[in-house]
């Protein structure tokens, strides 16, 4: 069975309707322009998303899936013939169609490369900033020099050991400021950026819910991605091209490889990806 899909939304209600029908042959995802290959083509991370998804599909259904594959955004005769022997073959369960042929991932040791160093100045913007990860990093940008912090989260300064925090960033030399924002809330999230105008963002804001696809309500789901993929999508928008000194946004290889129970997650972090 192929599906041609263009979000994680529309992924997942057909990954739950193949299993609701006890369909018997194996799922393949098909997307367009979902994978940036280097030199050829760009991609959309809303379907970039759907890849994070098909990964842990392939997890939690080994016996029902197929596999994943990308098609240019207006694939010709000779993509459609190539996608068709893909599909055919069923050696490998992500392949990405290009002008050239075809791609396939593998896992590869990094080149070593020169880090750039970066040091904190100014005010520096830390969404989900008083969650564990978001405290990690603020005290991390307190050490490394004088700035000044601003953390939101939802509940802001009501967070739980958000005034242990803010004490302890204070005793590192930093000035704080926590304030509640939720940065799925676009109107709310602009008007944290005009008060606060950033020097740096780190986006480190984010939920986990554990539950397997087959069971993942669109409230879950939503829960799940949102404060990722709309707080990123958000703040890349409304800082347009100002200069920042940097722009962090916080991924998890669950996005990469898949992870069991975590589709929403891995979704999340491959649209952060992309």
């Amino acid at each position: 069975m192929v599906a041609c899909v263009d979000d994680p939304v529309g992924a997942l209600s057909v990954v739950q309707a193949v299993g609701d029908a006890a369909v018997t042959g194996r799922l393949w995802l098909v997307t367009r322009g979902a994978v940036p290959v280097p030199g050829d083509r760009g991609c959309t991370p809303d379907r970039a998303a759907v890849w994070g998804l098909g990964r842990v599909a392939g997890l939690e259904r080994p016996r029902s899936w197929g596999g994943l594959v990308d098609l240019p955004a207006d694939p010709g005769d000779r993509d459609l013939t190539l996608l068709a022997d893909i599909l055919a073959r069923g050696e490998e369960d992500q392949v990405v169609v290009t002008g050239d042929g075809a791609l396939v991932p593998r896992l590869v040791r990094a080149s070593s490369r020169e880090a750039r160093e970066w040091k904190p100045r100014g005010t520096v913007l830390v969404t989900g900033g008083t969650g564990a990860l978001g405290g990690h990093v603020a005290r991390w940008l307190a050490a490394e020099g004088p700035c000044r912090l601003v953390l939101t989260s939802r509940q802001g300064p009501a967070a739980p050991g958000a005034g242990e925090l803010a004490a302890e960033l204070t005793d590192l030399g930093a000035e704080v400021e926590i304030i509640a924002c939720d940065v799925t809330d676009r109107e709310a999230l602009r008007t944290v950026l005009a008060e606060h105008s950033p020097d740096a963002v780190v986006h480190t804001a984010g939920a986990g819910i554990l539950t397997d696809l087959d069971h993942c309500t669109a409230e879950q789901f939503a829960e799940a991605t949102d404060a990722k993929l709309l707080g990123a999508a958000h703040l890349d928008e409304l800082l347009g091209d100002r200069k920042l000194d940097a722009f962090v946004l916080f991924s998890s290889i669950a996005g990469v490889w898949g992870s069991s129970g975590q589709g929403a997650y891995a979704a999340a972090n491959a649209y952060l990806d992309a």
